[in-house]
């Protein structure tokens, strides 16, 4: 599979009339092809399945290079996978593309495949952490979406609930930032959060929401 065969595959898919629409949705001047998610997930899907790790890495890298919209998700679908083995190769070419994040759709599916390899190796917080004194507001808000999976367990290992309050300091500090996209990533890590540990959620609300913004504390405290 070289580039040019998955960008025609692409381009194949691409519905009449849509490009424009995204365009206008996601406001991000790059190119878009007006191909849907589920066919971009139908082709990802067999691409993963047909291609070795280094061939996948190579694909994504290419189609990532492009700066074509589906192109950058596809690119980072092709890396969304639980289980890669050897995976440095991923993670580095994961963290290569955070520079390049303008966009919260594919910033999301960018940190969508990183969650899946921080899970893999939580030693990987350590470079994660350096994020979040980026000046890049996308890359302190990647900070948080990657490491959201740590939201997810009701009953934490020690190693999980260790890395879970790590983030929630990251939070606290990040609640004094005025930005948005900021603000809506505290918000969101806190939302799933108090699903399965509304106590911690409590607690933390306690101490920082007077430093919150109103939509901020309104979306921590959704399912409270």
């Amino acid at each position: 599979m070289t580039p040019d065969d998955a960008l025609a595959h692409l381009r194949a898919r691409a519905v009449p009339g849509r490009a424009e629409g995204m365009a206008g949705y996601h406001k991000v001047p790059r190119p878009y092809l007006g191909v849907p998610n589920p066919a971009l997930n139908d082709l990802t899907k067999e691409w993963r399945q047909t291609l070795d790790v280094p061939a996948r890495v190579e694909l994504a890298r290419s189609l990532w290079e492009t700066n074509i919209f589906e192109a950058r998700l596809a690119a980072a679908k092709l890396l969304t996978q639980a289980r890669i083995r050897p995976d440095d190769g991923v993670w580095a070419l994961i963290t290569s593309w955070l520079p390049d994040l303008d966009s919260w759709a594919i910033a999301d599916h960018a940190m969508m495949a990183g969650q899946k390899r921080l899970m893999a190796d939580l030693a990987r917080l350590d470079e994660i952490e350096t994020w979040t004194t980026s000046d890049s507001h996308w890359i302190r808000r990647a900070a948080m979406v990657v490491t959201l999976p740590l939201t997810k367990q009701n009953h934490p290992k020690p190693p999980e609930a260790a890395a879970r309050e790590r983030v929630l300091n990251w939070a606290a500090g990040y609640v004094r930032d005025p930005d948005w996209f900021i603000q809506k990533s505290v918000a969101w890590w806190l939302r799933d959060l108090s699903k399965h540990d509304p106590d911690r959620v409590r607690a933390f609300m306690a101490e920082n929401a007077p430093q919150m913004k109103p939509f901020a504390r309104k979306e921590a405290e959704k399912f409270l």
